[in-house]
């Protein structure tokens, strides 16, 4: 018995949050992420990762990767009611927790 894709899987979402915005492009498979932060104070980051998922509620999955240069990431989106909780360390060691937005994006 195969697990089946999580709502994300193949879809683009902007996250918006106080001071930082990201969009996140995941794979048609679920396990990878391209992530683009487009505001605030690591805006022009960009890159991709492995990532892992799980899903905690219908429509709402925790959601986690490590960046190349050994920032991480875990979100709990929300994406039936468009929220998002996000923790990360980033490569200077700072640790962030934010709320915010999360918006399906155009496909390219």
């Amino acid at each position: 018995m195969s697990t089946p894709l999580p709502l994300f899987a193949g879809r683009r979402f902007r996250v918006s949050y106080d001071g930082l915005a990201a969009d996140n492009h995941y794979s048609a498979d679920g396990r990878h992420v391209q992530y683009a932060i487009v505001s605030g104070p690591y805006a022009g980051a960009r890159g991709a990762a492995d990532c892992q998922w799980q899903a905690i509620a219908e429509g709402v999955y925790a959601i986690s990767w490590q960046e190349a240069d050994g920032a991480t990431v875990v979100h709990v989106d929300d994406f039936g009611n468009g929220c998002s909780l996000a923790w990360f360390t980033a490569s200077d060691g700072s640790f962030h927790r934010m709320q915010g937005t999360l918006q399906p994006l155009p496909h390219d």
